[in-house]
């Protein structure tokens, strides 16, 4: 198994992966070139918190799957964009014939595992810690695995949850929904917090396998989520 750090501007990979010598920096190096020329003349794309219209038609794949991920979601294009990034390094990826490969950016996976595999939940949670994980079966379809959080990293978020964690098929909708999610975690104490979020969380239920929420001492969840077991601490890079 090869693992690999990619750092390349805001974008910090960590990669799990059964491929050797896949040029995967190169690629995702192209996919930032990409997205900032495109951001350069398209400022509403970068700062807007909604879905953006638009009528171009000659547009890159990223691009492309950011509008559709942030139309799906109610949210900003940007808030996809991580998601996204690992969505389409894991489609290269399997473009080239793996059957085993987690990339992780900033907290947002994808993943396809030909056996079994842990992906971690980071919450920050005084309670739970940085120390429990999805317990995943093996799948030979991909994952996406996002995590948004009112409390820690870059991201905008409105709410105040620990953390909001989206099991999707596409990263891209993971991420976007993560966000949008997060943003009601709001009220007068934890559990209102985690309430209100699965409420929202109801709105987009074709769109995801399922949502776990964590808010102080409140822990709420709907859909089909993996097995969840205790996992040594971590952190990760945002």
């Amino acid at each position: 198994m090869e693992f690999q750090h990619i750092d390349l501007n805001q974008t910090h990979i960590r990669l799990t992966t059964d491929l050797k010598n896949n040029n995967l920096e190169k690629y995702i190096l192209n996919l930032r070139k990409e997205l900032e020329h495109y951001i350069t003349k398209n400022k509403d794309f970068q700062l807007s918190l909604e879905p953006v219209n638009h009528d171009e038609e000659d547009l890159s794949e990223i691009i492309k799957r950011m509008y559709t991920a942030s139309s799906y979601c109610d949210v900003g294009p940007m808030a996809c964009v991580a998601g996204c990034i690992s969505e389409m390094s894991l489609d290269y990826l399997i473009s080239k014939k793996s059957e085993y490969s987690i990339i992780e950016n900033g907290g947002d996976i994808a993943i396809v595992n030909n056996k079994k595999a842990v992906c971690g939940i980071y919450s920050n949670n005084p309670i739970l810690g940085n120390k429990i994980g999805f317990e995943l079966k093996a799948r030979k379809t991909p994952l996406g695995i996002c995590t948004s959080s009112g409390k820690i990293g870059h991201s905008i978020s409105f709410g105040y949850a620990d953390s909001v964690t989206v099991l999707s098929k596409k990263a891209s909708v993971a991420d976007g929904l993560a966000t949008k999610i997060a943003n009601e975690a709001v009220g007068q104490n934890s559990e209102d917090k985690v309430s209100n979020a699965l409420e929202a969380s109801e709105n987009y239920k074709d769109l995801f396998e399922g949502v776990l929420i964590i808010s102080q001492d409140n822990v709420g969840s709907i859909g089909k989520l993996p097995k969840i077991v205790e996992t040594e601490e971590f952190n990760v890079k945002m």
